[in-house]
């Protein structure tokens, strides 16, 4: 019988201590294999049918994880794109309200609009500061740089008591969080780090009414059916939030494939259970070295003040953390063992 451990050691056999999810997720062997197999395909001329079928598996299975139907799903290759139709949709002159030094993706849409009013507060205030001007309120799920976890349940019922729509970034969660996707207004993602697909994929979970998004980006595959869409203008676009697809990157998505069906055979409860004592066991190590961290209860990323210029002796001794504004950042997911956490603990210590 298959346990979380034996699927996890069957797919992964990482040659030193990686602990920079955050950055950029490790890709399962079954991910590598799809790749070549699909690079081979082109290589040979095999017709391609399969890799487009594997984009819309890709969909569903992202589908699933957010708890969304899957019409509500669009596929694309950064969140930054999803980004810069929310700001096109807005009027001028209307509040987006983002948290202090958020991810830039997420943020820079609605400041190079010009004609929109950004404002920023700190994460833990987001909530209280949604006003009854403001239109969207932005936030990473979890943030990039240090790991806090935004209250989103606080937020949406701020957001909703003002009429404001929400927009969440889920890109350093979606894989070890829950997604809840449907709780909000829209939510993107990209594939590449905690859902370990190569780079190339991104999500955007847009409203049943679309959310008053135009799809400007639409090509060919946006339409109802996209291979009699591919001369002139569109003329009918998907009736789903296929409408805001382009083109998929073929090779990401055979790969993305089979990453999120290992995420949906682990179970992203057992993942979250997993990454979170791993990331606990680090704060614990953390406070009998005489450092403290950025308090981020229940994330799985630790950010540590004042150690970020020991990234390259980590990085040296086989250690791959990464040092985000004099911080030193450590993501734990899935691969990742006690032993990592205590052969980090170790060399911090000397």
């Amino acid at each position: 019988m298959e346990t979380f451990e034996t699927l996890v050691r069957a797919e992964f056999a990482p040659k030193n201590v990686y602990l920079n999810t955050a950055s950029n997720g490790l890709l399962p062997a079954r991910t590598v294999t799809a790749v070549q197999q699909a690079v081979r395909m082109r290589a040979e001329g095999t017709p391609l049918g399969p890799l487009y079928e594997d984009a819309e598996a890709v969909r569903a299975s992202f589908a699933r994880l957010a708890g969304v139907p899957v019409e509500r799903v669009a596929t694309g290759a950064s969140v930054a794109e999803y980004g810069g139709l929310i700001a096109a949709s807005l009027p001028a002159g209307a509040e987006v309200l983002t948290a202090e030094a958020d991810f830039a993706s997420l943020v820079n849409p609605f400041h190079m609009r010009g004609d929109l009013k950004v404002r920023a507060v700190p994460l833990d205030r987001l909530a209280e500061s949604v006003r009854p001007d403001t239109a969207l309120v932005a936030v990473s799920s979890a943030q990039s740089a240090d790991g806090r976890v935004a209250d989103l349940p606080a937020v949406r019922a701020a957001a909703r008591a003002h009429g404001a729509r929400t927009y969440v970034d889920a890109s350093q969660s979606a894989g070890w969080l829950p997604m809840e996707a449907g709780e909000y207004d829209f939510l993107a993602a990209v594939g590449f780090k905690w859902l370990m697909g190569p780079h190339g994929a991104a999500f955007c979970v847009v409203p049943e009414d679309f959310g008053g998004l135009t799809p400007l980006l639409a090509g060919w595959v946006a339409g109802e059916v996209p291979w009699d869409s591919c001369y002139g203008p569109v003329e009918n676009l998907a009736g789903s939030a296929r409408r805001f697809d382009i083109s998929p990157s073929l090779f990401t998505f055979a790969g993305l494939r089979t990453s999120l069906e290992l995420i949906e055979e682990l179970g992203v409860s057992a993942i979250q259970a997993h990454d979170l004592a791993l990331a606990d066991r680090f704060r614990a190590g953390l406070a009998t070295l005489g450092h403290e961290p950025v308090p981020a209860p229940g994330s799985a990323i630790v950010s540590v003040p004042g150690l970020g210029h020991r990234q390259p002796e980590l990085s040296a001794a086989g250690i791959q953390v990464s040092d985000r504004t004099g911080n030193l950042r450590a993501a734990f997911h899935l691969y990742n063992t006690s032993e990592d956490v205590d052969r980090l603990l170790d060399v911090l210590s000397a």
